[in-house]
């Protein structure tokens, strides 16, 4: 063996593909075992086989499960519930694909709930308890005995074939964890990637290594992708499927804005100011409830940047969505009277424990603060968690919302109302 290039190719896939060389060593010892057990093992052993990188040699070992006396079937039970032409079943893709997981899936297996199985006693891969006693003296029931095997150099075309095929299963497994531990750990963040096709109004984006799915349910209504164009998205989560990874994007999860603000400004990259809250209906409004950690910071003003610069670059991202940035206030008083913003209001009532606050707003001002269709009201509401009720400066009621922004109650016959449809906040 060419050992030089041999390390070389090791390295080349760990670099390329993000698989450990441990890894592919592990994939390797399970690729000898198995070629080695085509050729030259018996039917039902366990073969693991140790590879020294160092060097290139190859040891093999037969593993024995130690098993007492007391947990073995009678013969009889044996032939009734073990027919014959079962032993010859074990050697299927999966003793291919799962070389190395043979002892786990063997007789002594008991599922919880169910009476205690017996084993079926296989001298190629049981060794009675007393017996394996006097090789280790403390030995226990379940525990393995490994005997050392000869070592061979030559395998037939079958063995070499059922090598191969363990090595490409392996390291298409151990590619497929690799790229799932690289994106779970950026679950959250905002990736880009190119826009490779569209089914069904789903779009799927190429990120390089692999495609990912954004769902026609996370994309902004009103939004078309063209083939090859690139977009952000976030990383909204990760699922191991048969076929593959799936890695599913959001542009409309709130999450989406909060890591584009992050992106243009510093001072929340830095922890300067903070996004103590967002609500968002995606597509048309946000607000962003904002804190300064350090005296001196403005953090209204970081948003949004000299001029708007940096607002704009993420409106833009967003496609004209407007966001409403506000500073939040310990003093609940304060914090809803600025989450109603741009409307002006006479007097604020709050009950702290039951969560519900009372507006009042002049006439003029009403339809500012319900906004339309009643989504400034309904916004203000998600973002600092209080029922919102907004009265008239006459305290007739005008519109009712829950803690998460749904409307329960309005009055269609204040005159205030009558237009809102073609009213829209700021």
């Amino acid at each position: 063996m060419d050992l030089k290039a041999f390390q070389t190719a090791l390295q080349q896939l760990e670099t390329e593909r993000g698989i450990s060389k441990d890894k592919i060593i592990e994939t390797i010892e399970l690729a000898l075992a198995a070629a080695y057990k085509k050729d030259y093992g018996k039917r039902g052993q366990i073969i693991k086989a140790k590879f020294d990188f160092a060097t290139g040699i190859a040891n093999f070992y037969q593993v024995k499960i130690a098993v007492s006396e007391d947990e073995l079937m009678s013969e009889d039970d044996s032939k009734t519930k073990y027919p014959q032409e079962q032993e010859q079943e074990k050697e299927t893709k999966e003793d291919i694909r799962k070389i190395s997981r043979e002892t786990e899936s063997n007789d002594e297996e008991v599922e919880e709930g169910e009476e205690e199985k017996k084993i079926r006693f296989n001298p190629e891969r049981h060794i009675i308890l007393k017996d394996a006693k006097k090789i280790r003296k403390n030995i226990k029931s379940g525990e393995e005995v490994i005997f050392p095997l000869e070592t061979k150099n030559d395998y037939g075309r079958i063995a070499a074939q059922t090598a191969k095929q363990v090595i490409l299963q392996n390291i298409r497994e151990a590619e497929k964890d690799s790229l799932y531990e690289e994106y779970k750990k950026r679950e959250g963040e905002i990736i880009t990637g190119a826009v490779q096709r569209i089914e069904n109004y789903n779009a799927f984006l190429d990120l390089g290594k692999l495609t990912a799915i954004l769902p026609k349910e996370e994309q902004v209504r009103n939004e078309r992708y063209r083939i090859g164009e690139r977009i952000k998205a976030l990383i909204y989560s990760m699922q191991k499927t048969p076929r593959g990874l799936s890695i599913i994007l959001s542009r409309t999860h709130p999450r989406f804005v909060i890591k584009l603000f992050e992106t243009e400004v510093p001072e929340i990259l830095n922890g300067s100011v903070v996004i103590k809250s967002i609500a968002r209906e995606a597509g048309s409004r946000s607000k962003i409830a904002v804190y300064s950690t350090k005296e001196g910071v403005d953090p209204v003003g970081s948003c949004v940047g000299q001029k708007g610069v940096r607002v704009n670059t993420i409106i833009n991202e967003l496609g004209g969505e407007k966001l409403d940035i506000i500073e939040w206030s310990e003093n609940n008083e304060n914090f809803i009277k600025n989450s109603i913003s741009p409307a002006k209001i006479l007097d604020i009532e709050i009950d702290k424990e039951k969560r519900e606050a009372v507006i009042f707003a002049e006439d003029d001002q009403l339809s500012l603060a319900i906004g339309k269709n009643g989504q400034n009201v309904r916004l203000a509401a998600k973002l600092t968690g209080y029922k919102i009720d907004i009265k008239s400066r006459t305290g007739e009621s005008v519109i009712k919302t829950n803690e998460e922004g749904e409307i329960t109650e309005t009055n269609n016959t204040n005159h205030e109302l009558e237009n809102l449809e073609n009213k829209e906040v700021g």
